[in-house]
Formats: structure tokens, sequence, C-alpha cells
């Protein structure tokens, strides 16, 4: 997909990347923490590889629109950046390995374009619309475990409404091989999208978390919706993500959970 000279992708790619050296170069050696309310932290990295990626973006589309989880900029532009860029922040700042940047762009709401990177590997996880998912240049497909074998990503904000997430978690507890939380959603939609793990349940996530990974998942043939069965939006609640095969059982868990 192009604009003019430049390719959507390209830039998405070169953004990422740039993003990613920063939390390379800086992870161990974060210097300044500010707290979002009592459970939620900002680092001068993350403000540091926002810039970086809003610069990069602007530079080739200045009339585009930014979404980003610390410093929304909203134009009047058909398309929108969504960015996150450390997703990961708690892990990052207490120097556990588990954290990306991740961007999307969306053309009138509907995400075409997703880039996740992750530095300290170089990973590099790729997806447009119609087109597939990929890690480099190797297509992705979600895995075809049943809901007895599958790996369960389950959201950690279990403080925000812990009696209903505990119960969702109880129920699905015996019903599922494993559950696991690495907090980052980045992360757990590309483990997903690359047939590692087979579920993933967010309570509390928004879209700058959620919007490119939520493509990959989808154009690795994976299924992705929000608690009610609703197909995937920018402005989703909540969301269960799968390789699909034991969707509606699990919504219907949750759903029975939740009610």
């Amino acid at each position: 997909m192009k604009n003019g000279n430049f390719e959507f992708k390209e830039v998405a790619i070169i953004s990422a990347k740039e993003a990613g050296r920063i939390l390379r170069e800086n992870f161990g050696k974060v210097k300044i923490i500010k707290t979002k309310g009592n459970t939620q932290l900002v680092s001068n990295v993350d403000l540091e590889a926002e810039r970086v990626i809003i610069e990069t973006i602007k530079k080739y589309f200045p009339a585009h629109s930014i979404l980003s989880e610390e410093n929304p900029r909203l134009n009047q532009s058909e398309y929108t950046w969504i960015i996150d860029p450390l997703d990961g922040t708690h892990n990052f700042v207490k120097n556990i390995p588990i954290f990306g940047t991740s961007i999307a762009l969306a053309y009138k709401d509907e995400v075409i374009l997703g880039v996740i990177y992750f530095p300290l590997d170089n990973r590099l996880y790729w997806t447009e619309k119609g087109k597939g998912a990929y890690l480099h240049d190797k297509r992705l497909k979600v895995s075809n475990r049943d809901l007895p074998s599958a790996t369960c990503v389950y959201d950690s904000s279990i403080r925000y409404n812990p009696a209903e997430m505990s119960l969702v978690l109880k129920n699905l507890s015996t019903k599922v091989f494993n559950i696991r939380m690495f907090g980052s959603t980045a992360e757990h939609l590309c483990m997903l999208a690359e047939g590692r793990i087979e579920l993933d349940i967010e309570f509390n996530d928004k879209p700058w978390d959620f919007a490119a990974g939520a493509l990959l998942v989808k154009e690795a043939e994976g299924e992705f919706t929000d608690f009610a069965g609703n197909p995937w939006s920018l402005k989703m609640p909540n969301y269960l993500a799968s390789n699909g095969i034991f969707h509606r059982k699990v919504l219907q868990l949750i759903q029975k959970s939740i009610t």
C-alpha cells in the first residue's frame, strides 16, 4: 500500500525499528518513571520512543492522524496511525525482557496494516489486510490444537475487576492445558498468530495495545471478537482471540461467568 512514493509498511517498519533501537539501548537504564493513576507506569523511554515514531510518520505523511497511548493527536484524516511505543512497560522497568513496539494504520477506522517489533531478539512481525501475516518473510498460521491442549494467555490486570475476572479464570482453568500471563499484548497476539499459544482473553486493553496484533491474528486465520461475539473493532471494550477452533465454546464460558 502506498501514499505517493512511500509505502505504508516501509514507514511503519522504519519507525518500529527506530523505536526498538531506543528500547534496546535503554533496557535496564530507565531514568524517569511517572505514574498514571495508582497502577500505570510511564518511563522516559516510552516518551522518547513515541517521539521518534511520530516524527518518522509525520516526515512522510504529515496530514495523517496519530493515536498513541501517551499523546493522542487526532487530525481530520482518513488515515490514523495507532502506536504503542513500548508495549510491556511494566516488564521493561522491572528488567523483564518481554516488550516491544506496536504500530498499526487504520483507514476510515478499519485497520489495514500492522507491524510489531521485539528489539531484544530482532523479531519483526507484519501484516497487511488480505495479504497474510508474517514473521520476517515466514508466513504465519494459528495452531490447530483443541481446547484441552490449549495454552491460554490471560489479562494480568485482575485488580481492575477482580471478582469477574477471577471467576472467568477459575471456570477456564479446568478446560485448558495451562494459563500464562506475560504482560505484553503484542507478545500475546504474536504468539497466537505464530501458533505457539491458542487463546488470549483481555478485559482492559486499549486500541494501541491490540490494533496491530488483532489484524495479525486475523490474517493468520485466527478469530478475534469481543465477549459478545461481535467482530473486532478499535472501539471494542474487551476481546477474545483464538485459533478459531473452540472460539464459540470459550465465548459461552465467558458470558456465563460474567452475567
